[in-house]
């Protein structure tokens, strides 16, 4: 089967063998990205229009004002499509085997873990590079706070929190405080959580 079958088959959450040992192009890729990620890393944080523009090589999409932290980590980088404003704090890490769609003004805090790959829970068929993939969407004005892990196929609407340790293994509602493990909507978002600045 051709790469490009075997990666629109695996982004459209098909359970196949796509272990990166039994498929060099595949490989290849991987080895690709995973080579632009170590380059970015090694930039410094004050050469921000190169960090920039090997984003931009890099990923599918990326907006406008999107910085990322190093250490960052990717699989194919293709697969992610990030809107304006975007912070992604130290050691983010995204499997995108499926799409990974971001909207404007989203902060993940440090260590977040984006994963839309699964493997097999049986054994053999796990040993013979059985996989499949489904597709994370953030929407706008999303603040996920750090140590977080969202998992293959959720959603995330838009204005939500997700609470700092949170495993977002079901898709959270917009608007709403989100927390735990798993992760489940606490309450929603109001005029009450507004804080009051200091006087200028």
């Amino acid at each position: 089967m051709e790469t490009a079958k075997i990666l629109e088959l695996l982004n459209a959450g098909h359970w196949l063998r796509a272990g990166a040992r039994d498929l060099p192009e595949v490989s290849a890729l991987l080895m690709k990205t995973a080579d632009a990620c170590h380059e970015f890393n090694l930039l410094k944080p004050s050469m921000t229009g190169r960090r920039e523009n090997m984003l931009r090589e890099m990923l599918g999409s990326v907006g406008d004002g999107v910085v990322i932290n190093s250490p960052f980590r990717c699989d194919f980088g293709f697969n992610i499509h990030i809107g304006n404003n975007f912070v992604g704090n130290f050691n983010l890490c995204i499997l995108d085997e499926a799409e990974v769609t971001i909207g404007d003004n989203v902060l993940i805090g440090p260590n977040c873990s984006l994963i839309t790959i699964t493997h097999a829970l049986d054994r053999d068929q796990r040993n013979e590079g059985i996989m499949s993939a489904k597709p994370i969407v953030i929407g706008n004005n999303v603040w996920i706070a750090s140590n977080v892990v969202v998992l293959p196929g959720v959603s995330i609407g838009d204005g939500a929190v997700i609470g700092a340790g949170s495993v977002v293994t079901k898709s959270i509602p917009a608007g709403m405080l989100a927390v735990g493990n798993p992760c489940r909507p606490l309450r929603e978002i109001t005029d009450a959580d507004r804080v009051e600045l200091l006087s200028e």
